[in-house]
Formats: C-alpha cells, sequence, structure tokens
C-alpha cells in the first residue's frame, strides 16, 4: 500500500473513532439499531392473561426499556415497535399494521426471536 493510501486510510479511522466518541449514547444505540435493523432482527412479542395468549407481535427489533426524562431511573414498563399479529400465525398479513406498543413489568410476556 503506498503512503498516500495509507494516510487516507489512518484519516478515515481517526475520524469513525472521533465521530463515534462524540456521538450521545442514545445516538450510538440508534446506530446500533439500525444496523440490527440492517441484518433482519425477527423477534416475537407475546402478552399473556393468566395462562391465555392474548396479544401477539410480530417483526419486533427491539424491545426497550422506558426511562426517566429528569431522574434517568427505569419505568415500570417495556415498549417497542411490531406488526400486531390479530390471527396470531406468527406472519405479518397485508391487513395487519406495525404498531406502537407498552408492556407493564407486571404483566406476563416474552420476547424471542420468530422461529418461522
Amino acid at each position: 500500500m503506498s503512503r498516500f493510501k495509507a494516510f487516507i486510510v489512518t484519516t478515515i479511522a481517526i475520524a469513525a473513532a472521533t465521530l463515534m466518541a462524540s456521538c450521545t449514547q442514545e445516538q450510538q444505540n440508534k446506530l446500533g439499531r439500525d444496523i440490527q435493523n440492517w441484518t433482519g432482527t425477527n423477534g416475537v412479542m407475546e402478552v399473556y392473561a393468566g395462562d391465555k395468549l392474548v396479544r401477539r407481535f410480530v417483526k419486533v427489533d427491539k424491545v426497550s426499556t422506558a426511562m426517566g426524562t429528569d431522574d434517568n431511573t427505569p419505568r415500570a414498563y417495556r415498549f417497542g415497535y411490531g406488526v400486531l399479529d390479530e390471527n396470531l400465525n406468527f406472519i405479518a398479513d397485508p391487513a395487519e399494521k406495525k404498531v406502537y406498543f407498552e408492556v407493564s413489568d407486571f404483566s406476563t410476556y416474552i420476547f424471542f426471536e420468530n422461529p418461522r
């Protein structure tokens, strides 16, 4: 590799490291989610009432814990985005839409990778 190419590669690496270091934690998390979404995460969130399945969300990329704005402490719920699987068939059918959801820490739920 010529000296010029080595200089360019080194400069790009330093610029990328500086850019990442200057990002806030949320910006770094968003970048991580964007990379994760690009790689094709396919999670399922199931919510139960007792032993009965009452809601299923498919194509969930991430479930997050809400944090307080002023005190930065975790809130008692999780949230995310996914397709509401109304017919419970593990498939995001054309009529089923992507929605925002929240699940209380006091609910019974599981989150797993879609087996299909």
